[in-house]
């Protein structure tokens, strides 16, 4: 057995011994390399013998030995660093593939939560067949009282076709087309007044009124608690046609918080207020408004666009949208090829508050809307019981046409108001714009009709819709050309007159 042990002892240690040589003569062989002080006793030993020439050479020599030595350290140091970056790289890709695995786990477990809910049995959610049609998107068979099976309507417009059904023997009311316009502002703040307790001063009123003849987006602003939305609603009550409330919420981004949107896993379309309230105005001549509340909460111009692109038309056969991209059978009677025409006896009417939770209106959209400052309460007065009454939208326009060509702005007016455009221009690099000229064309003489002045509605236009404008300019740089301007409207309409626009210039200048 010793000779056994003395042969695997010498046998095996030849090859250990071997391998052990070979790692110690490689630590052994890079510490030689780099054992400077050797090479510093090299050539301290020769530094008498070598001459100038083999200085020359022994120098390279070192110059070269250094530079290997280097590239043999930085060899090292980049394979280090590989090897910890391929460490980390696999470390990384392990750590997502888990976090991947881990989220299909939970997809997994949510859509069977989801299979788990709609499986749920009708008396366990307390909706009946026709709900739970509409959150599957299937058809649910139920009995009905004879014992016989019944099955869930196929439309995906709920709401529309429920006004197809009631709306289809509608008898119009008779229409007070005999009212004329002063006589209507007078009658509706009698009313206001009377029945529902709210008090506006009759210039207010023609304001309001007279904007229905140049947009068919009104803008009520000012501070809180004045009645924007009251005046709106109490027009709705008026007219017998109660207004449409569409409260705005921040997170309106885009056209289908005006016009719904078709959800594809009920196969149903998600209709809104004001969808519904477009679609019965097809059916009738009464006048709508629809209230846009806190309408700057989000941007106008995001949820809005479509409608005041569509609302620019020149021709009221123009006035479509694309509520859904296909047509089906059992659509709506009036939505034809998946668009609906916007009725002719429809407006909107936004309230704005300006303060730190809404946004600014742009320019975009005030040029296309009227807007009307209420920054006043009304002053409480008495007034005798007022009905209200039923007016046709045609004979509502008919009046506002008739006053827009009985009540022209004067030739004398639009000359100064060119002249004042020009000194706008030269002075402040602001224009009028074709836009504003219109709606002042249209807005003016419908205030005369109410009751009102030209001078007074050419006041009220520019103020809102002219030097409104001066907000974004850099009110320093144009503090000294205001009291000239100011100087200017006086001499063109006399000092007595153009209040509401000095008054508002004079405030610009204090805001400096």
């Amino acid at each position: 057995m010793d000779t056994v042990f003395k042969f695997l002892f010498e046998f095996l240690g030849q090859f250990f011994g071997s391998l052990w040589s070979i790692i110690t003569g490689l630590f052994k062989g890079i510490g030689e390399a780099f054992n400077f002080p050797a090479y510093i006793n090299i050539i301290n030993g020769y530094t008498t013998e070598l001459g100038g020439l083999a200085w020359g050479i022994a120098i390279l020599a070192i110059v070269l030995l250094v530079a290997v030595l280097g590239l043999i350290v930085w060899l090292i140091i980049v394979a280090v660093k590989k090897f910890i970056r391929s460490h980390r790289r696999r470390k990384d890709t392990d750590s997502l593939i888990k976090e991947v695995q881990a989220l299909n786990k939970e997809v997994m477990r949510l859509n069977l939560e989801k299979d788990k809910i709609l499986s749920m049995k009708v008396s366990q959610i307390g909706l009946n067949p026709n709900e739970i049609s509409e959150l599957t998107g299937e058809e649910i068979e139920s009995l009905n009282g004879e014992g016989e099976e019944e099955v869930s309507s196929d439309k995906r417009f709920y709401k529309l076709a429920e006004i197809d059904e009631l709306w289809a023997d509608y008898e119009p009311p008779v229409y007070d087309n005999t009212i004329t316009l002063p006589e209507f502002c007078d009658r509706f703040r009698l009313f206001a007044c009377s029945q529902l307790g709210l008090y506006y001063d009759i210039k207010i009123i023609r304001l309001f009124v007279a904007s229905f003849a140049s947009t068919r987006l009104i803008i009520l602003q000012g501070i809180s608690g004045t009645g924007k939305t009251s005046l709106p609603y109490a027009f709705g009550k008026f007219i017998n046609n109660p207004a449409v409330i569409a409260s705005v919420q921040p997170s309106w981004r885009d056209r289908s918080e005006l016009f719904g949107y078709f959800n594809e896993f009920t196969k149903k379309y998600n209709e809104t207020e004001l969808l519904r309230a477009m679609y019965e105005a097809s059916y009738n001549e009464n006048i709508y408004a629809v209230i846009l509340d806190e309408m700057n909460i989000a941007r106008v111009e995001y949820y809005f666009a479509e409608m005041l692109s569509i609302l620019e038309m020149p021709s009221r056969d123009e006035w479509i949208v694309d509520v859904i991209p296909n047509a089906w059978p059992s659509d709506p009677k009036h939505i034809v090829n998946g668009q609906l025409k916007i009725p002719p006896n429809m407006w909107y009417i936004g309230t704005a508050n300006n303060d730190d939770s809404t946004f600014a209106i742009t320019d975009k959209v005030y040029d296309r809307a009227m807007p009307i400052e209420i920054n006043t309460k009304g002053v409480a007065f008495e007034a005798p019981f007022t009905e209200s009454i039923f007016i046709n939208y045609k004979h509502f326009e008919s009046l506002l046409n008739e006053a827009k060509a009985n009540n022209v702005v004067s030739e004398d007016n639009l000359k100064k108001i060119n002249l004042l455009d020009d000194y706008v221009i030269e002075h402040f690099r602001i224009a009028f714009g074709n836009r504003i000229v219109k709606q002042l064309r249209d807005f003016v003489p419908a205030y005369v009709g109410c009751g009102g002045t030209e001078i007074d509605g050419l006041d009220y236009v520019l103020a809102r819709k002219v030097f409104r404008k001066f907000e974004s300019l850099n009110l320093s740089y144009i503090r000294d050309e205001i009291d000239g301007l100011c100087a200017y409207i006086d001499e063109l309409f006399g000092e007595e007159n153009m209040n509401e626009c000095k008054d508002y210039l004079h405030m610009l200048k204090k805001l400096v």
